[in-house]
């Protein structure tokens, strides 16, 4: 007779994967562009490298922004791209102000006589 056993301690089991990333895009709406860094050993002279992937994740409630830390879950595919779908936002960026340098190119006068004035 055959008895059913459970999985080993160490053993993997199927499942949706997750991944933590940089978003690197936010543009689209409910769309986030995701940068994933990993390190990899190379096989000849066993070096380990930085490779990078980039993962198209389904932001429902455009809670993420540029530069924030994120953690991704693999979903079915949403659209050509969009396979993953955020879970939630690990760490914020820091905020960038952008209120002195409305409507000013960068570089030009204006954006220095806004900075003196304060």
């Amino acid at each position: 007779m055959a008895e059913a056993t459970a999985p080993a301690a160490g053993a993997k089991t199927t499942g949706p994967r997750h991944l933590q990333g940089i978003v690197t895009r936010d543009k689209s709406p409910k769309t986030r562009r995701v940068e994933v860094q990993r390190l990899v050993r190379h096989p000849k002279y066993g070096k380990y490298v930085k490779q990078r992937t980039i993962c198209y994740a389904h932001d429902e409630s455009n809670e993420s922004h540029l530069g924030d830390t994120v953690e991704i879950v693999e979903s079915r595919p949403l659209s050509k791209l969009k396979r993953w779908t955020l879970v939630r936002v690990v760490t914020k960026a820091p905020s960038r102000t952008l209120s002195n340098l409305e409507g000013a190119v960068a570089g030009s006068d204006v954006v220095a006589a806004t900075q003196e004035k304060k």
